[in-house]
């Protein structure tokens, strides 16, 4: 190799040349094979390992919460069946179409018996709101404080729920309180009104 003199070395004899000639050019060209191996794919695929390290965290984190979901799965039907039965039982306190006239009457009644004196018992126009529809009814009422509070237990004792809004209590011309509400009574919409409600 020391008495080599690579100006005589000519490509068109490399079998000719002396081994270490040759050993020194087949390691050139692994060298230069390995290295643009390296850099066309292999370069590539670490960057995509990277890139896949990076995001590794991120999906262990939502896999431990889908796998807490998952164990909690019996819990959570559980729960939702639970919660479909108490709408169900709410659901039924919600008067039909044909419902809401019985049911202003058993208000009426209900302040008839506590021995208020009606001024105004207005029912005012229906609004639906999702599932439900929702009837305000203006009313305006003597009496005494105590009487007020029998009527306001008797609506709580319904069957069907009345809630009772905006309440303004003054003083009457004959010593007597005067009492102001908007009571709002729901009803549940039927298929066709769903439907409707639904286009709109």
């Amino acid at each position: 190799m020391k008495d080599l003199d690579l100006s005589e070395l000519d490509l068109s004899t490399i079998g000719s040349w002396p081994t270490a000639a040759k050993a020194a050019v087949v390691a050139v060209v692994c060298v230069a094979v390995l290295a643009l191996g390296y850099f066309l794919h292999v370069q590539k695929k670490m960057e995509q390992l990277e890139q896949v390290r990076g995001k590794e965290p991120t999906l262990k984190r939502q896999f431990e919460k889908k796998q807490a979901k998952a164990a909690n799965l019996d819990a959570y039907k559980e729960q939702m069946q639970d919660m479909e039965e108490s709408f169900g039982t709410m659901l039924r306190q919600l008067p039909s179409k044909t419902e809401v006239d019985d049911l202003l009457v058993d208000v009426s009644q209900t302040g008839l018996s506590s021995g208020i004196e009606f001024e105004l018992f207005k029912p005012q126009s229906e609004r639906q709101i999702e599932f439900y529809a929702e009837l305000p009814i203006q009313i305006s009422m003597l009496g005494t404080y105590h009487q007020f509070g029998r009527f306001v237990s008797g609506v709580a004792a319904l069957p069907r729920i009345v809630t009772l809004h905006d309440i303004k209590l003054s003083n009457s011309r004959d010593g007597r309180l005067k009492m102001d509400v908007t009571a709002k009574t729901y009803r549940y919409l039927d298929e066709d009104e769903l439907a409707s409600a639904k286009k709109k």
